[in-house]
């Protein structure tokens, strides 16, 4: 794939998958990516696993060799004063080698952040992961972007630009509560074009009545899809899932309600 200068910029659709760990955000990233591909073979399309427990990987069938943070701490490595630079100065230095971490894959490309070595706070990674991410969109039609759970990264300013958020929740009033947090923290920090929710791994579509999203759209209601853990078990990524499976139906569903996808 040839990439595009800044002054060749596109104008990306950047969709952020987020929501609280457990409740499949990550297998719907997957199946976001697939659908993408499948409907838009013209397009570029880019998928960012951003969550530290780098699973968007394994889901689509990809095999990492190297990840943006491995290239921050080469370059931290070679520069005298390495310490004393912010995560945003090195990536001056090292935004060319940033494509050296994409992988080509049949109808699109991946790249991963990565997992810092050091504990605790992810405050150097995600200011890296801000800039990354604005580098990169300007070369791709579609971005999926599999964020870390919880609200962390939004309420950083890393996802400040994605122009469609999903926000995932599962069958429990926690789900429910991180989904509405993320939502407040938006309203002031992302400067979204749309927002909604998908239910997933619902015991029933019945239960969809239960979860008070407020006033936030439910764009769909996904059934746990018993077929989805069968697949993962033997090691076949979500590019083998029927198009008649539940997550593939249900991510389906969200991205027309969305306006991504059209019918």
């Amino acid at each position: 794939m040839l990439y595009e200068t800044e002054t060749g910029a596109r104008d990306a659709r950047i969709l952020a998958v987020a929501g609280k760990g457990g409740v499949g955000k990550t297998s719907l990233a997957a199946v976001i990516v697939k659908l993408l591909a499948k409907a838009y073979p013209g397009k570029r399309i880019l998928a960012i696993d951003a969550d530290p427990a780098v699973g968007l990987s394994t889901a689509l069938g990809i095999e990492v060799a190297l990840t943006v943070d491995d290239i921050r701490k080469e370059v931290v490595a070679t520069v005298e004063d390495g310490d004393a630079k912010s995560a945003v100065e090195l990536l001056g230095e090292a935004r060319y080698r940033i494509f050296d971490a994409i992988v080509e894959a049949e109808g699109f490309a991946f790249i991963a952040i990565g997992r810092p070595e050091a504990e605790g706070c992810y405050c150097k990674i995600n200011s890296y992961l801000k800039e990354v991410i604005r580098v990169l969109a300007g070369n791709f039609d579609y971005v999926v972007i599999d964020g870390e759970a919880g609200i962390e990264q939004v309420n950083r300013r890393v996802m400040e630009k994605v122009t469609h958020l999903l926000l995932v929740t599962d069958a429990s009033r926690k789900g429910v509560q991180v989904v509405r947090s993320i939502r407040k923290v938006a309203e002031e920090l992302v400067m979204y074009e749309k927002l909604g929710a998908v239910a997933n791994r619902l015991p029933d579509l019945s239960a969809r009545e239960l979860l008070d999203t407020g006033d936030i759209p439910l764009l769909a209601a996904i059934r746990d899809d018993r077929g989805l853990a069968a697949y993962d078990l033997e090691g076949r990524n979500v590019f083998h899932l029927p198009d008649d499976s539940e997550i593939v139906r249900g991510a389906r569903e969200a991205l027309l309600n969305m306006g991504i996808l059209k019918g």
